[in-house]
């Protein structure tokens, strides 16, 4: 059975300690890794690089997933920093983007997640909202998540995978504000917050989602990407989906 590589960015942290250790570290915590391989398919972690080798470092991928993390530099569409937004990660927004844009360009399939969504949409030309309460987990339990319903926008290709609300795993302070041009949004919180968001067709398949499906049990959208990697490595070789799975 052919297993699809879907290769996850990374954090880039100045320092983490194992052992008698403390040195600056590219880490993810390992929910990711382990919602990839039970999926079906092989996990590359990818920390932060020089942007103008993303390219080589797609062609080498069935799939892509940008994680969740820091808040996105403000900068990258053109607002002013929020002195509720975090520290800039301008190593890992440059590596994301170009890892996005190398992707999108060659047909392989893209999730992103959290950030990685927030990512996709200023990629894209969008804009973000730098603070929104209550999305952020029990109030005053900070770095607990929380649950929410989610409603899918029906016929997107979310809705499609999960046609009715569903609760999921969240916690973040950002929100897509004005949407990029291209994306369409696929589901929305209660409250109207984007919570999905997806380039319409077939390809690229490229979605995006605001909550945490690592940290939760469900597979749908994990396996859902891992399939889009199959069909498209076919694609690309010029083979049936089915050839590649055997």
């Amino acid at each position: 059975m052919h297993e699809p590589l879907i290769g996850v960015t990374t954090y880039l942290e100045p320092a983490a300690r194992w052992g008698v250790w403390e040195l600056p570290a590219a880490v993810l915590p390992s929910a990711y890794p382990r919602l990839v391989q039970r999926s079906g398919a092989l996990v590359a972690l990818l920390p932060p690089d020089d942007a103008e080798r993303a390219g080589a470092v797609v062609a080498r991928l069935d799939g892509l997933v940008i994680a969740g993390g820091a808040d996105v530099d403000p900068g990258l569409y053109g607002a002013e920093r929020d002195f509720r937004t975090g520290p800039p990660a301008h190593e890992r927004d440059a590596w994301e983007v170009a890892l996005l844009r190398a992707a999108m360009a060659a047909g392989v399939p893209v999730l992103g997640i959290c950030r990685g969504m927030q990512l996709l949409n200023v990629a894209l030309g969008g804009t973000l909202t730098q603070h929104l309460d209550g999305h952020t987990g029990p109030l005053g339990k900070e770095g607990v998540l929380g649950e929410h319903p989610v409603i899918p926008v029906p016929g997107t290709r979310y809705a499609s995978l999960v046609p009715a609300t569903a609760s999921v795993p969240t916690y973040h302070h950002q929100a897509v504000e004005r949407l990029a041009p291209g994306l369409v949004a696929s589901a929305h919180a209660a409250d109207g917050t984007v919570e999905a968001v997806e380039l319409p067709g077939e390809a690229p398949w490229v979605t995006g989602v605001q909550w945490h499906p690592e940290m939760g049990d469900d597979l749908t959208l994990m396996r859902a990407l891992v399939e889009a990697a199959r069909s498209a490595t076919a694609a690309r070789a010029g083979l049936s989906p089915a050839t590649v799975r055997a």
